[in-house]
């Protein structure tokens, strides 16, 4: 298993995956190509045996110069439970930290029950929403 930086191609191998990893929901639409654009140094690709099997798409915010936040992230469903989600996250918040960031900030469906526990076990809290989010579960994890 080997993780790489992300690169533009990779839109068009990780696109067509999406909603088949997303057991059917359409979810391509999220993740369009200018974050494999624009976001190379802050996102990840996992791969086996030349096989994208994981990737987790992140930035540095522009607005907040403390903070980084993680866009996307999937992992082909005959991969996951063996650390590579883990894997990922750490590899971000190395980078993140490299930068100078020590907040991170993600966001899930209230109806993706797994991504609100993953979030949880991995040490993220849940924020309290607003009216523009309430329709969105809101992380933040603090590194140390």
């Amino acid at each position: 298993m080997t993780v790489r930086l992300v690169k533009g191609s990779d839109y068009y191998v990780i696109s067509p995956l999406i909603n088949d990893w997303w057991n059917g929901r359409q979810m391509s639409d999220l993740l369009p190509k200018l974050f494999f654009d624009h976001f190379k140094d802050t996102s990840f690709i996992v791969e086996e045996e030349g096989e994208i099997i994981g990737f987790l798409i992140g930035c540095l915010s522009q607005s907040y110069s403390t903070e980084a936040y993680i866009h996307f992230v999937g992992i082909h469903p005959g991969y996951r439970g063996k650390g590579i989600g883990k894997q990922l996250y750490n590899q971000f918040f190395d980078v993140i930290q490299q930068n100078d960031r020590n907040i991170v900030r993600c966001v899930t469906s209230p109806v993706n029950k797994a991504s609100i526990a993953y979030h949880t076990k991995m040490g993220f809290e849940i924020e309290q929403g607003n009216k523009a989010n309430e329709d969105k579960v809101l992380f933040v994890k603090y590194l140390s």
